[in-house]
């Protein structure tokens, strides 16, 4: 009898113990359980490393163009893309026809745009091709959504700066909601349409969780804007209506403008270069070249330090009261008197607006006059070629004077005449520029009576371009 009680109560004190046991157990696990839990499910999406960063993989691109164009636009898209690297599709209005097949591995692929003769039926659009132009978002993100981070919208004639775009792309998390892209340069086109859309033909840039959000609500989205008479304004609020606004970039140009461009091309804003548009609407940006062919050039140099591509540079030779701004890859002017950089850095006004409103202002930037005056008209020089030096560490371009000024020398300026430089070379470190938040420096290190040579550096500290 003692012996089963003993054994009784050996066998309660051993549940009791392991009931003690497990209530520690569990109010230590239970809360860390909890918390993972609990950050499982509320903690923000990852950011990707270094080792996952954005590439060129990781963006698609849709190109609306047709039939009809396509012959005499197919220059500018075979300019920049990269076949078997890039990801995308130009869309037709119908089918190609015999005469434009085998279609050309330069290209991009072509798709035929989705018929939606029915949602027309029902909502009777005002313009079909508006609806048809916005669709196109649902049709790329269809055929490339695996692996996609990014959706870059565009025209026939839209002229893209890859590497830069993936840079630029690269900074944004895009597991978030961004729609990217810039307004009209011009005021009245802004008016007519929006301030907040970003313009079609420039590029607009939607990340994954938008474009997918976008996608969804296609259908509602044409519905409730049929009436709209811009593809681009159905854009812009199809996006609102999901709760994003845009997110601007000066680099994306709609280029509503006509003729000369040279002057805004030599001075454009201090970010990455990403898109051009309407090339064919503005004279050649290269003197004796035709619109083809200067595209193609500008290539040249993009294809070398896309970085560097019209990023003004702005540097003073003080024994001739020289000012030298460079775009780097396209110009260099020569002005025969010390500007500072906060007057060099507005663009010449030698471009009229897409189209002109009763009185000013019509561009969406500051501009200065064509002027005659010889201390403010600069000597003109544009890119001739560009190579690597024999060491490798040094971009070599060279610009040759478009034209003579015809005007006497800048008396204020000492009348020290520039007239005598025809060809003027500038040194660039062989590397891309990662640096932003200012511009690069230059020093003018050779002057003679035909040639001058230039070299970029970073600006020292507190240095002043002055």
């Amino acid at each position: 009898m003692a012996f089963a009680c003993a054994k009784e109560f050996l066998t309660t004190r051993l549940w009791k113990t392991l009931l003690a046991l497990g209530l520690l157990l569990y109010f230590i696990l239970i809360p860390i359980s909890n918390t993972q839990l609990f950050l499982t499910r509320w903690a923000a999406p990852v950011v990707s490393n270094d080792d996952d960063r954005t590439n060129l993989s990781h963006i698609a691109f849709g190109l609306m163009g047709s039939v009809p164009t396509w012959p005499h636009r197919r220059g500018y898209l075979e300019a920049w893309w990269r076949p078997n690297k890039t990801r995308g599709y130009i869309y037709l209005d119908r089918p190609p026809p015999p005469e434009l097949l085998p279609w050309p591995q330069t290209a991009p692929p072509y798709r035929v745009v989705d018929n939606l003769s029915d949602l027309f039926t029902n909502t009777k659009p005002q313009f079909e091709l508006m609806p048809r132009m916005v669709h196109g978002i649902l049709e790329l993100f269809r055929e490339e959504h695996d692996g996609m981070r990014w959706i870059v919208m565009g025209d026939d004639d839209s002229i893209f700066f890859v590497d830069n775009i993936v840079d630029v792309l690269a900074e944004y998390d895009h597991t978030k909601y961004y729609y990217l892209g810039w307004h009209s340069d011009s005021v009245i086109s802004n008016y007519w349409f929006s301030f907040n859309q970003a313009f079609g033909g420039g590029g607009i840039v939607l990340s994954y969780p938008l474009a997918r959000a976008l996608v969804k609500d296609m259908d509602g989205c044409l519905i409730r804007y049929a009436q709209s008479s811009s593809a681009d304004l159905i854009t812009m609020t199809c996006i609102a209506d999901i709760g994003v606004n845009l997110t601007p970039h000066k680099g994306i140009h709609q280029v509503d403008l006509h003729g000369d461009f040279s002057g805004y091309l030599s001075a454009h804003p201090k970010v990455p270069l990403m898109t051009f548009h309407h090339f064919d609407a503005m004279h050649p940006i290269f003197p004796s070249m035709d619109h083809m062919q200067s595209t193609r050039h500008l290539m040249k140099a993009a294809d070398v330090d896309q970085s560097r591509l019209l990023q003004q540079t702005i540097c003073h030779h003080k024994p001739s009261n020289w000012s030298f701004s460079i775009s780097w890859g396209y110009s260099v002017q020569i002005y025969e008197k010390i500007f500072p950089r906060s007057y060099l850095q507005m663009p010449i006004e030698t471009f009229t607006p897409w189209a002109q409103g009763p009185k000013p202002p019509f561009y969406m930037f500051n501009t200065r006059p064509l002027s005659n005056d010889s201390c403010e008209a600069p000597h003109f020089f544009f890119l001739e070629s560009v190579h690597k030096t024999d060491l490798g560490d040094k971009f070599v371009t060279t610009y040759l004077r478009a034209r003579p000024r015809g005007l006497p020398a800048c008396f204020s300026g000492g009348n020290h005449s520039a007239d005598s430089v025809s060809k003027i070379q500038v040194f660039s470190p062989a590397e891309k520029r990662l640096q932003i938040d200012r511009c690069e420096c230059c020093d003018v290190v050779r002057v003679d009576d035909v040639k001058a040579e230039v070299k970029f550096r970073e600006c020292k500290i507190d240095e002043i371009i002055a």
